[in-house]
């Protein structure tokens, strides 16, 4: 990207997406859940009321401005700092891009407000819209995705259910497991049961590779993961990490490497994806005394102090 964006951030590299455009619409970490896997950490904001968090027409001039400088990108993502259904003019967000672009246009939600008429039509007009579903009671939904209170394990899956009766797109439900917490066989088989009244066109299963909110959620052996995907209706995939093309320039812009970072934690060779650029030229930006580092099993990922 040409300048600095307050709210579009990458294109990033993902493993599902591509060269993935990120819209980020909710403060760092506004969330209706607080999940112990998160990568951004520790909700501190934990809310299920909408609001018009950022100026709609600041959002709306980054993303003229960004089609104008750049405009290239394998899809344009709602995801970032918090849920993003919590914003209320997410659906003229939505209508605003569809009518200047036909880049395909995905929101990663947790689903908690799908039981909401008025939100479930706020997304039909995505083409992608990806939900999550990683407890299979009320009592493992409390304790995986801490919920803002109120909120019920019934009630969010219920949303999800209604929201796929009438959603034309496709519907994407990722699967976290973390071992000690829902990755006995007998909790996974559970979950899968849950998701078949969803009946969502692809199944993710996730694990926490990169540093999560509470030390506690480890990770699950990709041997066992992929032992689990026959477990769900339809098959599962374990997401797989995304391979970038060959990179194609070495000047990388530092404020927008750690504005990244900020939203997504990342490895070097994941940033020097995301950006196109060689290891070299990214190397150098890593001293920046606005990030730091974790190791989680034998990679080291960089994130903001």
């Amino acid at each position: 990207m040409a300048s600095a964006y307050k709210y579009l951030f990458g294109p990033v590299a993902s493993r599902r997406l591509g060269r993935s455009l990120g819209i980020d619409v909710t403060p760092f970490k506004t969330c209706s859940f607080d999940c112990v896997f998160c990568q951004c950490g520790c909700t501190t904001r934990l809310v299920a009321e909408r609001e018009e968090f950022v100026l709609f027409e600041d959002v709306c001039e980054e993303f003229e401005r960004w089609l104008a400088e750049d405009g290239k990108a394998d899809c344009i993502t709602f995801a970032g700092s918090g849920e993003p259904t919590l914003y209320s003019r997410l659906g003229e967000l939505i209508d605003f891009i569809k009518a200047r672009t036909a880049i395909p246009l995905i929101v990663l939600s947790n689903g908690t407000l799908l039981h909401r008429i008025t939100v479930r039509d706020e997304l039909l007009k995505a083409d992608v819209v990806k939900v999550s579903l990683s407890a299979w009671d009320n009592a493992s939904f409390k304790k995986i995705n801490r919920p803002v209170p109120g909120l019920s394990f019934d009630q969010v899956l219920a949303g999800e259910r209604d929201f796929r009766n009438v959603f034309p797109g496709k519907l994407w439900l990722e699967v976290f497991l973390m071992e000690g917490i829902n990755a006995d066989e007998d909790q996974v088989r559970k979950i899968a049961e849950a998701s078949c009244g969803i009946r969502p066109d692809k199944i993710h299963l996730n694990t926490a590779v990169r540093p999560p909110a509470d030390a506690s959620a480890r990770p699950v052996a990709k041997e066992k993961l992929e032992a689990f995907c026959g477990f769900f209706t339809p098959c599962a995939e374990v997401i797989a990490s995304f391979v970038a093309d060959a990179a194609t320039e070495r000047n990388v812009d530092v404020e927008k490497l750690v504005d990244l970072v900020r939203r997504h934690p990342a490895t070097a060779a994941e940033l020097a994806q995301s950006f196109g650029a060689e290891l070299l030229a990214i190397s150098p930006l890593l001293s920046d005394p606005r990030l730091q580092t974790e190791v989680r099993g034998a990679e080291t990922y960089y994130k903001c102090r």
